[in-house]
């Protein structure tokens, strides 16, 4: 008989682990809290080991074939260019594909096969209680199952990660940074051929980015710990106001004035999540409800890939499950690790604290590529 596993979270991690497993010969079952995929956002980047998993799945030409080839400008307050760059031809950066975020979300649901995966959208797990020989999820829809293991890849506000390892402020390292990001159309970089703006001052950047048929806009600050709940969607209005309402600089009443009439305003802390083990009996968490690197690393969605892949053939390698999670805890977590720990230079890069780190930060970018 084929074990049962749940998936809770359709995003890069848990898709990539619905089809690994489901291929080993597990019946998968994967919850997603939306109604449909998450495929808003800024591109981002697959890099190195993902690639080669890409490559596994079959599904690296289609990547390739979506990249998302890209100037990027600097500007001051005055809107006047710093910096011009192709990102895709920096050193660093030389055999990485930076794709739209949805753009693979789609390819990695497309490569699964939809008669052998069970996917519910619109619903979560509410209770998890762990047995000798399964663990019993409720569902928020009030039905009930039981799975032989239950997996967590349900980003950093990971509910399993609560139901299983307890609260969220136990493993979250705050980084000192919120950021608000939001679809709003009326914002235009006003620079033909240019994809990609960013203006940088001291502790805060605002960003634009132009592509397919929409206009993404960033704003990103550095403060201290603040009295906010990301269910509340009023107060990171209030907390944007605060920060960059009376800055005219560049564009910047512009995108705040944009962000807080738009109806997919994200708000949220960049943070890390560090825990000493990302398995428990039963239950194991994968990708940012794991490991979160942070979007300044540009290492998430490479480290979700990497890591359900590696969780997935360490079960697919062993009979018994805690080999495998002791495994998959030992083998990844020194990458992890690593990437974990590039934060703080790329946040001197992106929000410097001193007229030196800013103007560092700007010589930097200089060195590019056009």
């Amino acid at each position: 008989m084929k074990k049962r596993v749940l998936i809770s979270g359709a995003s890069f991690a848990g898709l990539t682990l619905a089809y690994w497993l489901n291929k080993f010969g597990y019946q998968v079952t994967v919850a997603e809290l939306g109604n449909d995929l998450r495929t808003g956002g800024s591109p981002i980047d697959v890099r190195g080991d993902a690639l080669e998993i890409a490559r596994e799945m079959g599904i690296y030409d289609q990547i390739k074939i979506s990249e998302y080839l890209h100037t990027d400008e600097i500007v001051d307050a005055r809107d006047q260019t710093l910096a011009k760059f192709a990102i895709n031809h920096l050193p660093e950066y030389l055999g990485d594909i930076e794709i739209h975020r949805g753009v693979l979300v789609n390819i990695i649901y497309e490569a699964i096969p939809k008669d052998e995966v069970k996917i519910m959208f619109g619903t979560s797990i509410s209770t998890l209680t762990q047995h000798e020989d399964h663990v019993y999820v409720t569902f928020e829809t009030g039905q009930r199952e039981t799975y032989d293991l239950v997996f967590g890849a349900d980003g950093t506000h990971s509910m399993v990660r609560k139901l299983a390892f307890g609260p969220e402020e136990a493993f979250k390292k705050f980084l000192g940074v919120y950021f608000g990001f939001a679809a709003t159309e009326e914002i235009q970089t006003g620079r033909p051929g240019a994809t990609g703006i960013v203006y940088r001052e001291l502790g805060k950047q605002a960003v634009i980015y132009e592509f397919l048929n929409g206009v993404n806009t960033i704003l990103v600050f550095r403060a201290p710990k603040l009295d906010w709940n990301y269910r509340d969607r009023e107060r990171p209005k209030q907390i944007l106001k605060e920060y960059f309402g009376s800055n005219n600089n560049w564009k910047i009443p512009q995108i705040l004035e944009a962000m807080l009439v738009a109806d997919d305003l994200y708000f949220d802390e960049a943070c890390q999540i560090h825990m000493p083990s990302w398995t428990k009996g039963r239950v194991a968490l994968l990708g940012d409800a794991a490991y979160a690197p942070s979007f300044f690393t540009g290492m998430g969605t490479t480290l979700a890939m990497q890591g359900a892949t590696i969780l997935a053939k360490q079960l697919n390698a062993h009979d018994n499950h805690p080999t495998a999670f002791a495994n998959y805890n030992n083998v990844f977590k020194p990458v992890v690790e690593s990437v974990q720990a590039r934060v703080d230079d790329s946040l001197k890069i992106q929000l410097p604290e001193t007229e030196e780190e800013l103007e560092a930060s700007f010589a930097a970018w200089s060195k590019s590529v056009e």
